[in-house]
């Protein structure tokens, strides 16, 4: 039986990650992680669980990566650390891979393969073809993968309709050609399953930004995602025809333009790009920076900006800002937050809310259906994106003639077999979530997740306290410090009561009971937690230090 399972991506928004499997022979789909969601507080991102990797990395020939965005490569590092195998991926998505081990210390130790639409791969039993997919990151692909019971075809991310700058388009020939040989099943992305219609044309959205750039009389600031280097060569395009320069800011997008160049991805006039500390010396009206920050990261170049703390630029009244990106479902607070700061300075802002400056990298509803009528699937399982995507994705195949029972709603860990007649969801395999806290790896959980979220919203408070050995009489103390909810000085009777109420659980305890000084804690933690509720209606962290001296 050939085995289908996702690891990740499939009812959530990154945490792309998927094995093929047959016999003794596995090879993985992209490893890909996922920023924090508001109530995972302190942590830097998240990668799935490769709980099924550690137990199958033997039969692992090889990791497959379709494009450069972090939800399809930001575990990666982690992935090779479990296992080490051989990686395959376009010229520029490895160009990120190679900085990105390189930081972590294992390029050296990484074989690396360089593959191309119109590639054919051989792992073990499987036989896998690259085609050409656009996306909102250059070198994406889509995989057809010929398997001992029949084809199956992973689309990537993509969308149809655009063009890049150098005229190549998604592929729609060759997933119409796997049409023709005979799909056993398409697995295709879902992102976009709500949206009506077709993606706005690349050129509107060139067009758009060209009209801001003219008509804007001081700076033009630009802030988008790094990777995506077909919009930051049309703006370079604008900027040659309006005659200014271009400044890049911000380190990813210095480390993206850094690469794309080398590779030939990007080309750069000679003499249109300069240095951050030249542009003092050219009028504002000859100024475009290109920089992050679109989502509204609180570290970025733009939330600097907006701030008031970055180093080198200070917003102007006549600078004209613009996020070209889409606002990300969990980062709308941040961005509208960075938004208004820049209201603040006086900048003027464009954003797609209030105009067309962004189009996405992922297929709308007419292009769906049209990779469902190319590839002709026998089975339809719908990919990246939340349960909602999934189930309208699924919907829409059969509104288009896929039989209801064989458009498959899969969930993360679920193992889909496949014979050549027939397909079913055969049990699970252990999936969830693993946190990454600084260097910590999977160490901060649930209960860690409670606590900081309880210290977040009800506070802390700390009591002191020391017993005579001999005597049992209080010698210090009590001494309750809080922290994040109560101010002693405005309060100061809330303090005085609760060191009553420790007073009186000391009474409670007789002097010679076994274990005094730990029943003394456990009363004074469940007095003070029914205290406070009691009179403030919050419920902070008590830490208790009590001993006898």
């Amino acid at each position: 039986m050939l085995k289908i399972i996702p690891l990740g991506g499939l009812g959530e928004i990154g945490l792309n990650m998927m094995v093929i499997e047959y016999g003794d022979t596995i090879f993985i789909v992209d490893a890909g992680l996922m920023f924090p969601e508001d109530f995972m507080l302190g942590i830097d991102y998240v990668i799935p669980d490769m709980a099924y990797i550690r137990e199958n990395r033997s039969k692992i020939f090889g990791i497959i990566l379709t494009h450069a965005h972090e939800d399809h490569i930001g575990a990666l590092p982690f992935f090779l650390k479990e296992v080490n195998v051989p990686v395959f991926a376009t010229r520029f998505t490895l160009g990120i891979v190679k900085h990105k081990l390189e930081e972590r210390g294992l390029l050296s130790s990484t074989a690396l393969h360089e593959i191309a639409p119109g590639q054919q791969l051989k792992i073990g039993v499987f036989d896998i073809g690259f085609i050409h997919v656009t996306h909102s990151v250059v070198d994406g692909v889509g995989l057809a993968i010929r398997t001992p019971v029949g084809l199956i075809v992973h689309t990537g991310d993509f969308k149809i309709t655009n063009a890049s700058l150098d005229g190549i388009k998604t592929d729609v020939n060759k997933f119409a050609l796997c049409g023709q040989e005979g799909v056993l099943a398409l697995l295709s992305d879902s992102t976009n399953v709500e949206k009506e219609g077709y993606t706005i044309s690349a050129q509107k959205i060139q067009e758009a930004i060209g009209r801001i750039v003219a008509d804007c009389k001081g700076r033009v600031i630009i802030a988008l995602f790094a990777s995506n280097i077909t919009r930051i060569q049309r703006v370079i395009n604008i900027a040659e025809h309006e005659e200014r320069k271009v400044v890049f800011d911000g380190r990813s997008i210095e480390v993206s333009i850094k690469i794309a160049q080398e590779l030939g991805f990007l080309k750069i006039p000679p003499g249109m790009e300069i240095g951050i500390d030249e542009m003092d010396s050219y009028p504002d009206d000859e100024i475009i920076l290109i920089t992050t920050g679109s989502q509204g990261e609180p570290m970025s170049a733009l939330a600097r900006m907006a701030t008031g703390t970055h180093k080198k630029i200070s917003v102007k009244r006549a600078d004209t800002i613009v996020l070209s990106s889409k606002f990300i479902p969990g980062n709308e607070r941040a961005i509208t937050g960075i938004i208004n700061k820049l209201y603040k300075r006086g900048a003027n802002l464009i954003y797609e809310k209030i105009s067309e400056i962004h189009v996405s990298g992922h297929a709308f509803r007419e292009e769906l259906k049209m990779m469902i009528n190319l590839t002709k699937p026998k089975y339809f399982i719908p990919i990246h994106g939340e349960y909602r995507h999934l189930l309208l994705h699924a919907r829409l195949a059969e509104d288009i003639g896929i039989p209801r029972e064989n458009a498959i709603l899969v969930e993360n860990g679920q193992v889909v077999e496949f014979s050549k007649d027939d397909v079913r969801i055969q049990g699970s395999v252990p999936t969830g979530r693993v946190l990454i806290d600084g260097k910590g790896v999977g160490d901060v959980g649930r209960s860690v997740l409670k606590e900081r979220r309880a210290l977040s919203e009800d506070g802390l408070v700390v009591v002191n306290m020391w017993f005579d050995e001999e005597t049992g009489i209080v010698t210090y103390g009590p001494e309750i410090v809080s922290r994040g909810f109560v101010f002693e000085t405005a309060t100061g009777h809330l303090i005085e009561d609760a060191k009553c109420v420790v007073l009186e659980c000391v009474d409670n305890v007789d002097f010679d009971e076994p274990d005094r000084t730990e029943k003394i804690k456990v009363q004074v933690k469940t007095a003070l937690k029914q205290y406070f509720y009691f009179a403030i209606k919050r419920r902070p962290v008590i830490l208790t230090f009590i001993q006898e001296v």
